[in-house]
């Protein structure tokens, strides 16, 4: 397998313990942020800061299943203190601003929010139960070195993607804040723009006709549209 980077990560094989542990005891430092600054002090919004981390908490779990049973690649002690950092500002940042940190206020609780809600519980079965699927695939030792195209990766070649672009949409949303919207935007722009194509070079590459005629077949990112 190549060990060139290709849409900014080394997808090289590496257990990468030393990282990923370093990654998980900072995410649960954030969450343990997050829940203090939900349960610990009055916010205008008590409610929803309750629910903002309760989302934080299902992505902690989510996190940890990706890091030590999903992921097989190499994982950089930079990549690790980055990605902590970005979660650090979107998990705190999310909660706050839906707590009422800002605006001073209240905002009741309705079908945006339910919307929310089921968008952040449909975008992490998208992701973690895609890749779940594909891991369980992929165990058989009949498979090994075959492209995977089953399961919900049959409706988008990269459905894991727009799993995530689902649930932060409806985390975001859930903050009932205008100003959380660039996070979405932000994490879609990057799939759509650096990691979709890194990884489609990296696949054709290692898989060949097989990775192309299923691309001429699929969605590439938003299933049966695009």
């Amino acid at each position: 397998m190549s060990t060139a980077p290709n849409g900014g990560v080394d997808r090289s094989h590496a257990p990468s313990i030393a990282p990923k542990l370093t990654f998980a005891a900072l995410h649960a430092a954030i969450l343990a942020v997050c829940a203090y600054l939900a349960f610990a002090l009055p916010w205008p919004d008590a409610t929803r800061a309750a629910l903002l981390f309760a989302a934080a908490a299902l992505y902690f779990v989510r996190h940890l299943i990706t890091l030590f049973v999903l992921l097989k690649r190499n994982v950089a002690f930079s990549e690790a203190l980055g990605l902590a950092a970005f979660m650090a500002l979107f998990e705190i940042g999310f909660l706050l601003l839906g707590a009422g940190a800002l605006s001073g206020t209240a905002t009741p609780l309705g079908p945006l929010d339910a919307l929310a809600i089921a968008m952040i519980l449909v975008g992490s079965y998208l992701n973690t139960g895609s890749e779940m699927q594909r891991h369980r695939w992929k165990k058989h030792a009949a498979h090994k070195g075959q492209c995977y195209t089953q399961g919900l990766f049959a409706h988008s070649m990269h459905i894991n993607y727009f799993g995530d672009t689902v649930l932060f949409s409806g985390w975001a949303l859930l903050t009932a804040s205008w100003l959380a919207a660039p996070i979405p935007l932000f994490i879609t722009a990057g799939f759509v723009f650096f990691h979709i194509p890194g990884l489609d070079t990296y696949l054709a590459q290692r898989y060949g006709d097989t990775f192309k005629a299923y691309a001429a077949r699929t969605a590439k990112f938003v299933p049966y549209l695009y």
